[in-house]
């Protein structure tokens, strides 16, 4: 009989965790990378609408400055060194482009209220703006649309383009300690500690929002219910996973498009 393998260490296993930095400057280019691959990640999932769609990183050692895709340039060419940095006046302080400004008024003020949150990300997504025409939030259909159980909320208005900073603070306010909230008539909006977290709670919640319009349209859901939805999502709803679910799509763009780093 033939002897069975023994198992290989734990310890030898790869697995990948956040990298911790040495130094601001380190950060900075990862953070910049980052926000790059994800841009790239929207524009291939036709996130991109228009010069509608952003996400933001908060720079490491400026915490009131972000960075910013520029105004009008697609999504498929965007690199790190394209990328612009914009105080929390909206005033472009590195690059050569300018920013969308009624975009970054609501970016700015999510910030500025989550002193927690590293990246935002908001985009016209189609599934997204239908879930918002109707005015509802993600009922816990499926075990992943439990991520954001409780955990997401609706800005029960429409103003208009977002160019006031006072409306961006009331967006701000709903949002308040949650990873999401649905912007009634217009579209999704989430947070979260990395940029490899807000750009995968985006792509989940976009994701769950197609899934819930397809069920309803061919029958009654079954809902979870309340007590396992909690418990899934304290399994699967932090940043950590969110950072962990994402890293195949960074590894498969990093690698397919490696001029995004530049």
């Amino acid at each position: 009989m033939t002897e069975t393998p023994a198992p290989v260490p734990v310890e030898r296993l790869h697995f990948a965790l956040p990298p911790v930095h040495a130094s601001a400057a380190e950060e900075r280019t990862h953070r910049r990378q980052r926000l790059a691959a994800a841009l790239r990640v929207f524009g291939r999932f036709g996130y991109e609408e228009g010069v509608s769609g952003h996400i933001t990183a908060r720079d490491p050692e400026h915490a009131d400055c972000y960075w910013v895709n520029p105004f009008g340039v697609p999504f498929a060419d965007l690199t790190a060194s394209d990328l612009i940095l914009v105080n929390g006046d909206g005033q472009v302080v590195h690059g050569t482009h300018h920013v969308n400004q009624a975009a970054f008024t609501l970016h700015a003020e999510v910030h500025r209220a989550r002193p927690d949150v590293v990246a935002v990300a908001h985009a016209h997504s189609t599934h997204g703006r239908a879930l918002a025409a109707l005015g509802e939030l993600l009922d816990p259909l499926t075990q992943d649309a439990c991520a954001f159980y409780q955990d997401h909320a609706l800005y029960d208005a429409y103003t208009g383009v977002t160019v006031d900073p006072a409306e961006g603070r009331r967006i701000a306010a709903a949002l308040g300690t949650l990873k999401a909230l649905v912007l009634r008539n217009h579209g999704l909006l989430t947070v979260g500690s990395s940029v490899d977290a807000a750009a995968w709670w985006f792509i989940a919640l976009e994701r769950c929002a197609e899934v819930q319009l397809a069920a309803r349209a061919d029958g009654r859901p079954v809902l979870i219910d309340h007590r396992d939805a909690v418990a899934t999502r304290e399994q699967i709803g932090s940043d950590l996973v969110a950072w962990i679910n994402y890293q195949p799509l960074w590894s498969r763009i990093s690698r397919a498009e490696p001029d995004l780093l530049g």
